[in-house]
């Protein structure tokens, strides 16, 4: 689902893959690997599957050794150092596979995800286009090429060639799936629901396609889908996840209908079928965030930094669901800016550069590790990844990844000139938004109330550790004045970031530019207040949440 773009490497805890949502798996690409070989070559994306990492690397080691000359041998390195968050690593292999023999459309796309993990995206997305020049009447080449698009946040290229593709004859939930998301980032909703449809008459359980459909457009009650969902979940479901995702599609149409009591219902099924799907350690991530902030005092973050950039990156941080998107079309209308997105490249960087830190000096804990990595070279290596993303066009670069607010003090000190602007929004409808929310891959902590009441406990303090320790470097927006005197906050916005007034930021005509976010619907609509006290509507039903909130001394009233 588009929602699951929100997401981000939620800290920098864990050394895992960024190149796109690949999956791992054989490459059946023509190497010349013999029985024996070919038998390790499956255990070692067994060992991937299990999270075997070093036990994985192990044996490509030993296979590399052996047969570094084989393209089967060498893309299955490149997935374990991917694995091993060592991009550069897994580029050399796969430049070397492509160097065997004819050039593979396959090899190449598996580059362009590479690429994208080191926040290359222009580079990617001149493969993506080689591959679709060359793909001819190839369908499954012209959907590859509009994959890689579609990781690059382009979603107008990438929605060409899934038309193409099916014009071409591809066919399936899969490509159907893809084309509407492309379709609703691109504002164009009609054409997603039609794509939807035709999708859930070839795969009736589609859970993912089931919620999309219902947040396409806001339900009437001569126009839902409430009777078609409750009769699908009737019929049963192939998983938790497929019934999960019908459960949030319900309560969504069913608030759209303002049955309050009922939408919540269906809510709490679906998010209990949600959470028992995740592996998911709320206690660690609690535990790193609150770490955090210990690590970095003011003398930390004001100590000096040779080297460092002092260009200005615009931040927007926060917690989800609280109009980051809108301060982003905000900014994103102004000359003197221009949209990135939600960028998982800080902490994809910052990951990277801590993993490399504790192998070099053992026994760290990662944010301690983090204490000791070259900050100007994170700087760098971050700028580089964000005028990729935005294909270098002039401007302020705009990063509205939410789950930068964990990141606002290492910012501070790796990019001085950077502005921060974090949301705010009353507690209780921050909660209720982020919580009916299906994030898929992200976000796991809103699928049940106290876990998502102790996250936004530790978010708040954290937030307010950086405003005691760095004062006057991070601007609070709340989310009832933008959407109570949108032009004042606005103003706000811009001053702060140094932009000249204009009012052309206030201008949602036309505005049909890609929003690659689960907002993609709302941000098309012009500014409304209904969603400011909606929590209200059921009190009861969140109070556990409002008293495990005021119980960590936040106030809810």
């Amino acid at each position: 689902h588009p929602a699951r773009r929100a997401g981000q490497r939620p800290l920098f805890l864990m050394a895992v893959p960024i190149a796109g949502n690949q999956s791992v798996q054989e490459s059946g690409l023509g190497g010349t690997a013999g029985g024996e070989a070919r038998r390790r070559i499956a255990n070692g994306y067994e060992l991937l599957r299990a999270g075997r990492i070093a036990d994985a690397a192990q044996l490509v080691d030993e296979l590399l050794a052996a047969r570094g000359d084989d393209s089967d041998v060498l893309l299955l390195g490149c997935e374990v150092r991917l694995a091993e968050d060592e991009a550069e690593a897994a580029l050399a292999l796969i430049d070397r596979a492509l160097k065997l023999g004819p050039e593979s459309a396959d090899v190449l796309a598996r580059k362009a995800y590479v690429l994208m993990a080191l926040m290359r995206r222009s580079d990617a997305r001149e493969i993506a286009a080689r591959l679709a020049a060359s793909a001819g009447d190839d369908a499954r080449k012209v959907w590859n090429a509009g994959r890689i698009y579609s990781r690059c946040d382009d979603p107008q290229s990438a929605a060409e060639l899934f038309e193409k593709a099916r014009k071409l004859g591809a066919t399936g939930p899969g490509l159907l799936y893809e084309l509407a998301s492309a379709r609703f980032f691109l504002g164009q909703f009609e054409d997603a629901e039609r794509d939807l449809e035709e999708l859930l008459i070839q795969e009736p359980s589609n859970g993912q396609a089931l919620y999309l459909r219902s947040t396409l457009r806001r339900q009437g009650a001569e126009r839902n889908h409430v009777a078609d969902l409750q009769a699908r979940l009737k019929a049963g479901f192939r998983g938790p996840a497929d019934a999960a995702g019908c459960m949030y599609a319900l309560a969504k149409e069913l608030e759209d209908l303002e049955q309050w009591a009922p939408s919540f219902n269906a809510l709490r099924q679906g998010a209990a079928l949600k959470r028992r799907t995740l592996g998911y350690d709320a206690a660690s991530e609690l535990a790193a965030i609150d770490g955090i902030g210990r690590a970095y005092t003011a003398e930390v973050i004001h100590a000096n930094v040779p080297g460092r950039s002092h260009e200005s990156p615009i931040f927007i941080v926060g917690l989800p669901r609280t109009g980051t998107t809108l301060v982003e079309r905000i900014l994103s209308r102004h000359s003197g800016a221009v949209p990135a997105g939600e960028l998982p490249y800080f902490s994809g960087a910052l990951a990277t550069a801590v993993g490399r830190q504790m192998r070099a000096s053992t026994g760290q804990d990662p944010v301690t590790a983090s204490l000791g990595i070259d900050f100007a070279a994170l700087g760098r290596a971050y700028l580089d990844g964000a005028r990729q993303a935005v294909g270098n066009a002039p401007g302020r670069v705009v990063d509205k990844m939410p789950g930068n607010f964990m990141y606002c003090g290492l910012i501070r000190k790796t990019l001085p000139g950077a502005r921060i602007i974090h949301l705010v929004r009353h507690p209780m409808d921050a909660c209720y938004a982020i919580y009916k929310t299906l994030f898929q891959q992200a976000y796991y902590f809103s699928y049940d109330l106290d876990e998502l009441a102790d996250y936004y406990a530790a978010y708040h303090r954290l937030m307010q550790h950086w405003h005691a320790v760095m004062p006057g470097e991070v601007l609070d927006i709340a989310y009832e004045d933008l959407v109570g005197d949108t032009e004042q906050a606005a103003r706000r916005v811009l001053d702060w970031c140094g932009l000249d007034w204009d009012p052309s930021v206030l201008d949602t005509t036309d505005d049909m530019r890609p929003a690659t976010t689960a907002s993609a619907a709302q941000v098309r609509q012009p500014v409304y207040r209904s969603s400011v006290g909606k929590w209200r509507h059921l009190r009861d039903q969140l109070a556990p949440l409002q008293a495990r909130l005021a119980a960590a001394g936040i106030a809810t009233d």
